[in-house]
């Protein structure tokens, strides 16, 4: 789900900087050809980027031997056939350069080290994993200030991230957040760095837990892209242990954080293969989801459990002559969501990559936390068989599959809920704009909901927030918005009507309470965007508290809403000026809101802006995040 062409690029940026960090190629030389390779390769899925393709800008920025490792062996290993190990080298010596054809700065940040480090002590107002909790609500009980506080928001402090999807997590005084190679653990207050780790190429939102594993009682468990979990001491960021690469697959990673109950790691395994899929030689597709168990002393693999349990066969000879197979795909995207009453794991499928049958995917899955039996499967949608060439080349490249899918997998994670009187409701949100309830100990359907008309990066993108009363679910339905800006974004995709906006639903029947569109308010970038227009949708997870429901928006806009009727009660723009980082950049431009949503915590509200999600179509040319930290008068 969360790639198109993107992957093309980002996997060719990838293997290039080893090359050139070991010396066998020279910078210079890796520019002057690689220019040449990158225009006829690469430029097409960059400039402007395609579907969630990373830009140019954002490529750039890419550590070299990040690069470097996607492109040899990992996700973009299919589309580098025919490139030498040279021309690996050459095209990452003209992205790697330090300005880019628009002139765009390459920020050196500066860390402003902690000048103490104080004990790691849990709070009432902590924000613990990527939903708060093992439920996964969003939801923070106790913020530290009050609904009517929040008109009096200002940015106390920012820090510079480059490409952070991660969103932070909080225990007490302390913060961690990774971006783009480096996992920084923070000081809730100031944006002091207590520490740094560079080389730790990880996307998903880093989890702290409390645990005699690590001399500071605290560990921080990381996922990285390479398919390994890694624990570390939250404390001082030296290492505990690393994990087996828990999927052999040279697509696969991991994108939605790992869990992290009593003592267990459960860790979701997704794929980029509906990408790197698109070479028509390639034998379409192998891949399947899983969900794996994992000691928490150890690191050590417990159980692995595949989401598609039909049995892999040969379908069908492609027009290129490869042999197709399947069933496959089914890919976790978002973090799971633990049920330690009944010992069960939520987690949420991707779409099937080929036609053949398979209930795994577009889904909501229950597993044994103890076993990894799998008690209960609701498909929400069949026959979703999508890979990305197909709308990227008009549904004419060799491995599409006879009977194509509209794209509509789970990207958000499941919310355990409680209703009123004590019974439990699981509440979870499609690409396609539905939003349901289901039964914990049986996944049948309780409700089901349309907040949105859907489209291949939403519907409901990145999640769903859920206090005590109401469910909030974010609605994107931005292809639609950028088809009336700039056309059609692929050739065959024809947009219907946009109903971006966040929607107040009653958690026990699904019952609308209310809408409120995305404000269309003049946004601060708009004279850097490809588009040159302001594309307001409500794409990030929302999160919420006692009274209010904060939700960014793609054109930058964050704003508070009132849990009750909807109403704003304070909006910042984020990318309306550069703001002084606490790491030494002057000039930090913002940018969209988008992805994991923003944390409630420690009196603090905090929001990265300049992520440009799923669609990049507000890219600034930075390439660069900002983390802003809101308190009540900045104080």
């Amino acid at each position: 789900m969360q790639t198109t062409k993107m992957v093309r690029a980002a996997a060719w940026l990838a293997a290039i900087g080893v090359l050139i960090g070991l010396g066998l190629v020279q910078p210079a030389a890796a520019q002057a050809g690689g220019e040449a390779l990158y225009n006829t390769r690469c430029k097409s899925c960059h400039e402007p980027p395609q579907g969630r393709a990373p830009s140019r800008e954002q490529l750039r920025l890419r550590a070299p031997a990040e690069i470097a490792a996607t492109m040899a062996t990992g996700a973009m290993a299919p589309m580098s056939v025919g490139l030498t190990p040279a021309d690996h080298a050459a095209i990452a010596g003209f992205l790697t350069t330090r300005t880019t054809g628009r002139g765009a700065p390459a920020f050196e940040t500066v860390d402003t080290p902690c000048a103490a480090h104080p004990p790691i002590r849990e709070t009432a107002s902590d924000w613990q994993g990527a939903g708060g909790r093992l439920a996964n609500p969003r939801y923070q009980p106790n913020p530290g200030f009050t609904a009517g506080d929040v008109p009096r928001l200002k940015v106390k402090w920012a820090f510079s991230i480059a490409n952070a999807n991660s969103q932070p997590t909080v225990i007490g005084d302390w913060l961690w957040i990774a971006g783009s190679g480096k996992l920084y653990a923070l000081d809730v207050h100031t944006g002091c760095v207590h520490w740094r780790l560079d080389n730790v190429p990880s996307r998903p939102t880093p989890s702290p837990v409390k645990t005699a594993i690590s001399p500071s009682g605290w560990a921080l468990i990381v996922g990285q892209r390479n398919r390994v979990v890694r624990a570390f001491d939250a404390q001082t960021g030296k290492a505990l242990w690393a994990s087996e690469v828990l999927e052999t697959h040279a697509s696969s990673g991991i994108t939605g954080s790992p869990i992290v109950a009593g003592d267990q790691v459960f860790v979701p395994i997704t794929s980029l293969e509906e990408v790197t899929s698109s070479a028509p030689a390639y034998p379409c597709c192998s891949f399947r989801g899983a969900l794996v168990a994992l000691d928490l002393a150890t690191g050590k693999t417990q159980w692995k459990s595949a989401t598609i349990v039909e049995p892999m066969k040969p379908t069908r000879i492609n027009s290129a002559g490869a042999q197709m197979q399947g069933p496959a795909g089914a890919a976790i995207w978002s973090a799971p969501t633990v049920d330690l009453k009944r010992g069960l794991v939520y987690v949420a499928t991707g779409d099937s990559y080929t036609e053949a049958d398979t209930v795994g995917a577009d889904a909501i899955q229950a597993y044994d936390m103890k076993t990894g039996k799998l008690r209960w499967n609701h498909q929400a949608l069949a026959d979703d068989n999508f890979i990305v060439s197909c709308v990227s080349e008009g549904h004419t490249a060799a491995n599409c599959p006879t009977e194509e899918g509209p794209d509509y997998d789970f990207g958000a994670s499941p919310i355990l809920f409680t209703l009123p009187g004590g019974r439990q409701i699981v509440l979870s949100g499609q690409k396609s704009g539905f939003a349901y309830g289901m039964v914990p100990e049986t996944g049948k359907l309780v409700w089901k909901t349309q907040v949105g008309n859907g489209s291949p990066v939403g519907g409901i993108e990145w999640g769903m927030a859920a206090d005590t009363r109401r469910l909030y679910a974010a609605n994107s339905d931005v292809l639609p918005l950028i088809a009336a800006e700039a056309g059609s974004l692929w050739p065959s995709y024809k947009p219907g009507p946009a109903k971006p906006g966040l929607t107040a639903l009653d958690p026990a029947t699904g019952k609308v309470i209310w809408f409120v569109p995305t404000p269309k308010d003049p946004c601060g970038y708009a004279a850097h965007s490809p588009l040159k227009a302001c594309i307001a949708a409500n794409s990030g997870a929302p999160a919420t508290m006692p009274g209010v429901v904060f939700a960014g928006a793609t054109d930058g806009w964050f704003r508070a809403h009132d849990a009750a009727t909807g109403k704003v009660l304070w909006r910042f723009d984020t990318a309306a000026r550069p703001y002084a980082t606490v790491n030494g950049v002057t000039a930090q431009p913002g940018g969209g809101l988008d992805g994991n949503g923003p944390v409630i915590a420690a009196g603090t509200v905090f929001a990265t802006s300049g992520w440009e999600g799923a669609t990049r179509y507000g890219e600034t040319g930075v390439g660069y995040s900002v983390l802003l930290a809101f308190t009540v008068d900045g104080k």
